[in-house]
């Protein structure tokens, strides 16, 4: 099965479409918020936090869409967790990097910056539900089913006997 049919790269490439459009709406209305809140301070703060916000939080995604090339293959698994987790821990560290380089700065408002941070992140987290809640994905969507060549004959017993079989005696 390639990584196209896979259901979760449905969903994963809509919950990156949702969370753009969203990302574009709160930049506007934050950088409006931030700028009426702390002047020219609150308005950059407010987009940088909406940008990281959206940055960090469609990293997941495109990780698990990047090891999701590799279904079907042996090492699948070990790839698919060692890319999601080495994307975690960057993500983590890039972003302590970025808070400790933020710290401080004239032009950064605290108070706008965490506030558009958090509503960044819960607006993430809404459309992660929403889209998980309105794509109807069948638990066992990517499991093929054997056909009617691979059903065995009505007469075959589960272990594969035969009639020249000694032990196998047939129905009357």
């Amino acid at each position: 099965m390639s990584s196209q049919s896979l259901s979760s790269n449905r969903i994963l490439r809509t919950t990156l479409l949702w969370s753009a459009a969203v990302t574009a709406l709160l930049a506007v209305v934050g950088a409006i918020v931030g700028y009426a809140v702390a002047g020219m301070a609150g308005l950059w703060s407010a987009l940088i936090a909406i940008l990281l916000a959206a940055v960090f939080l469609s990293l997941t995604a495109i990780t698990i869409l990047v090891a999701n090339r590799w279904y079907g293959d042996a090492l699948f698994v070990p790839i698919f967790f060692g890319a999601v987790m080495g994307g975690w821990l960057l993500k983590f560290v890039v972003f302590i990097v970025t808070l400790l380089l933020l710290r401080g700065q004239s032009w950064l408002h605290p108070v706008v910056f965490v506030v558009s941070l958090v509503v960044g992140v819960v607006a993430s987290l809404i459309i992660d539900v929403v889209v998980l809640l309105r794509l109807r994905v069948p638990h066992v969507s990517d499991v093929t089913l054997p056909t009617a060549a691979d059903v065995a004959e009505p007469g075959d017993d589960a272990h594969g006997a035969g009639d020249d079989d000694p032990e196998v005696k047939s129905a009357p």
